[in-house]
């Protein structure tokens, strides 16, 4: 037997995981094929690209719009529908939408987090109306950055946990004022193998402040068309799943971290094997940071 934070840890399971781990790196390698890497790189160039035409198209149309923040944000959606859906698919990969339906009101959509691509169908898909919620940084990013405030989405600032609740609390209060929704990864990070990472806290916090359902989004199989540290992008078949809403009305600050596991809990039991999390890797909410 092992030690570790958690506890005990039988040899055996660390084995096992070892052996899955294993599994999915042979999974997610790399094609070596010139053919492959030549027709990646044309994609990948080409997205580039796009994305440069439709900022620089949406900066000039923000710029026009500075005096109504409101109407910034909803053309702030507009590019995400339309450029979204054109790296979606200049990347040739093919998407398959179940429960559309649920995401037609105002909500918490939150989404797992396993590449790239996530952000760009988390853009195309959810509804006009609906801001992100990004670290304070993003504005240095070159044009995205730019585009990003001038779009009047959210920044937190994540240098603390005193800082981020302030941030978090003045988040919640411009989407009751503006009538908004949110979009979180509450991951708060890029799984490397598909497999679903424990849950941070900032997403129940906003529900508790702004009484929003919450409305999960499965995503499948994007970790394979463009896994985490890769140069090289892959055509494959991807599955976004809204599940019904979680309502949020009666939730009390005093079972926090119950929200969390049960919100964890419903992903898990929504996503294939290949990406629900390893015996070893459940919801540590001992470890989860009060942002998302």
């Amino acid at each position: 037997m092992e030690k570790s934070e958690m506890g005990s840890i039988p040899q055996d399971s660390k084995l096992e995981e070892k052996s899955q781990s294993s599994s999915d790196t042979e999974e997610l390698g790399e094609d070596e094929g010139l053919l492959f890497g030549l027709i990646s790189g044309v994609r990948m160039v080409t997205c580039f690209l796009t994305i440069l035409a439709t900022t620089l198209i949406w900066t000039f149309i923000m710029l026009l719009l500075l005096p109504w923040p409101y109407e910034r944000a909803r053309q702030g959606n507009y590019f995400g529908h339309v450029t979204g859906k054109l790296v979606v698919w200049i990347l040739g990969n093919t998407v398959h939408i179940e429960g559309k339906e649920y995401s037609e009101k105002r909500a918490i959509y939150v989404s797992n987090h396993a590449s790239i691509i996530d952000m760009f169908l988390t853009m195309w898909l959810t509804p006009t109306g609906t801001v992100s919620i990004a670290k304070k940084e993003i504005v240095w990013y070159p044009l995205i950055g730019q585009l990003y405030y001038l779009s009047n989405h959210l920044r937190i600032d994540r240098s603390n946990p005193n800082a981020a609740i302030v941030s978090l609390k003045k988040a919640a209060q411009a989407v009751v004022r503006n009538n908004l929704s949110l979009i979180l990864f509450p991951e708060g990070t890029r799984s490397k193998n598909g497999r679903l990472l424990p849950f941070k806290k900032g997403f129940v916090h906003l529900a508790l402040q702004t009484r929003l359902p919450i409305v999960p989004i499965v995503l499948t199989g994007t970790h394979k068309a463009w896994r985490k540290g890769s140069l090289r992008v892959r055509p494959v078949h991807i599955t976004v799943k809204y599940l019904p809403p979680i309502k949020t009305d009666e939730w009390t600050e005093d079972k926090i971290n119950d929200y969390v596991n049960m919100v964890h809990d419903i992903f898990v039991q929504n996503l294939p094997d290949s990406q629900k999390p390893l015996s070893s890797s459940t919801n540590d909410l001992g470890k989860a940071a009060v942002v998302s």
